[in-house]
């Protein structure tokens, strides 16, 4: 399953995705991975989940984030939720980027069961047609 948190920088997504991966990490009977852009969720996401800071990996584009994100699910066939935090940061790229990126994701989410939850800055109107039903409303 794919899920998108959008919304214009300061709107709350962070926070909800802080929530939603520190309600998978109780819920889950696998691991939970948050992927984020720096070290600013530390303190926020529960120690049982693994965090990744993305800078250390110099993942650039939206190519680049899939083959991280799948390269994960291919390591450990136990992840059952991924959280991306800022990914068009990540991506390097403005919301153009989703609609393949979220394309590649569905499969991978079929093939290795897990969830993914990407928040974007970005308004709705922002986000493309063919990724608005993955919107979390």
């Amino acid at each position: 399953m794919i899920t998108l948190l959008t919304g214009k920088k300061g709107s709350g997504k962070t926070k909800k995705l802080i929530d939603l991966a520190n309600a998978a990490v109780e819920k889950s009977n696998g691991n939970v991975v948050v992927v984020e852009k720096g070290l600013k969720l530390t303190y926020d996401i529960s120690h049982a989940a693994r965090l990744i800071d993305i800078d250390a990996y110099d993942v650039q584009g939206g190519k680049g984030l899939y083959g991280f994100l799948a390269g994960i699910c291919a390591g450990n066939y136990d992840v059952t939720d991924v959280f991306v935090d800022s990914t068009l940061k990540i991506a390097g790229t403005g919301a153009e980027v989703l609609e393949p990126l979220v394309n590649e994701l569905k499969r991978l989410s079929e093939s290795a069961e897990a969830n993914f939850v990407l928040s974007i800055s970005a308004a709705d109107e922002e986000i493309p047609a063919a990724v608005q039903e993955y919107v979390l409303k």
